[in-house]
This record gives structure tokens, C-alpha cells and sequence, in this order.
């Protein structure tokens, strides 16, 4: 009997997924709560999508996130999710902070 892997490929997956699920958890859910906690008029004063509109997509990422929609950690949705958070977080946090003169710990 030859086995094509070793016996503990398995679990050595499961970890790597589940590392790779936190990381799209945290990234989502931090960029949500971010967009949640933001002025309105901010996201018009730097020309991005309103308010409700990031708030939506992050929202609907991090449920189909959630609920693994679409074969697991490495699924469409859940790389989408993770694109639009980085997007979020890289650049419309940005442009919200640098239109507070970076004030505050966000």
C-alpha cells in the first residue's frame, strides 16, 4: 500500500484553511465595522461609493464568508470578500483618514 501523501496532509490542510478563514473574518469584519462607524458625507468628500454601498458589500462578503458559500475557504466569494475588505481598508480607510487630518486610533 503506497499512499500518495502522507498521513497527516489532512490535517496540515485543515489548519492552513482555517488560518486562511480568521484572516478573511478579521479583514471583513474590521472593514465593516469601520465603514459602520464613519460619516456619511466622508465617503462622498473623497469620491468613493456612499456609505451604504461599502457597507452592503462588506456585509455580504463577510456572510457568504460565514456561511462558506461556494466550496469552503478558497471559494469565489471568499477571495472576493477579502479583495473588497484590502480595497476597503487600503484605500477608502485612507482617504477617510486623511480627510480627518489622521486623527483618531481607526
Amino acid at each position: 500500500m503506497a499512499y500518495a501523501a502522507p498521513i497527516f496532509a489532512y490535517e496540515v490542510r485543515y489548519v492552513i484553511e482555517l488560518i486562511l478563514l480568521v484572516f478573511a473574518l478579521v479583514i471583513e469584519g474590521v472593514a465593516l465595522v469601520h465603514a459602520i462607524t464613519q460619516r456619511s458625507d466622508a465617503f462622498s468628500a473623497i469620491g468613493t461609493l456612499p456609505k451604504g454601498g461599502w457597507i452592503a458589500i462588506l456585509a455580504v462578503c463577510l456572510v457568504l464568508t460565514l456561511l462558506g458559500v461556494g466550496g469552503g475557504v478558497l471559494s469565489i466569494f471568499t477571495l472576493i470578500g477579502i479583495a473588497a475588505g484590502l480595497i476597503y481598508l487600503l484605500d477608502v480607510r485612507v482617504g477617510l483618514r486623511d480627510l480627518h487630518d489622521g486623527k483618531g486610533f481607526w
